[in-house]
């Protein structure tokens, strides 16, 4: 990376954290018992630094995303592997939809907790898929642990 270049972003990340840091004092400065029974106090500090936060999350996302699209497209191959992989987490959770149910859900004691329809179709879909990658993930961690024990 350009010396310049890393002095501006040290310099922008500094700046960034001071910001942070003034509003993290001014929240302490407040206290916690007025914060919580103030609304003018819980207005005038701590929403802005809720506000701020918000801002900076949604402008470190957007970097995060447009510089790894800018990488994805400089690099063909990786951008093939990955709408291969989006393809086979696609497929996965079409079939973790197909194996699910959308009956209602019962607590222990027989009660109905949700009626049957989409939500629950959607929350047993989830888990499925959470179950289904959990397993993936276990064959593919006890496979390379019993390579690395053979090859050792």
């Amino acid at each position: 990376m350009n010396k310049n270049v890393s002095k501006i972003l040290t310099l922008a990340t500094g700046a960034l954290g001071l910001i942070g840091f003034f509003f993290f004092i001014r929240v302490l400065m407040a206290g916690d018992e007025v914060i919580e029974t103030d609304v003018a106090v819980q207005s005038s500090v701590v929403s802005p630094f809720i506000t701020y936060a918000v801002y900076l999350l949604i402008a470190v996302s957007a970097v995060a995303i447009i510089s790894s699209l800018l990488n994805l497209i400089k690099n063909p191959q990786a951008l093939k592997r990955s709408l291969i992989s989006l393809v086979i987490l696609c497929v996965l959770l079409v079939l973790a939809y197909v194996i699910s149910s959308g009956d209602q859900v019962l607590n222990s004691a027989g009660k109905v907790l949700s009626e049957a329809g989409s939500v629950s179709k959607w929350v047993s879909t989830l888990i499925n898929y959470t179950f289904i990658l959990g397993t993936i993930g276990l064959i593919f961690f006890v496979f390379d642990f019993m390579k690395s024990l053979i090859k050792n």
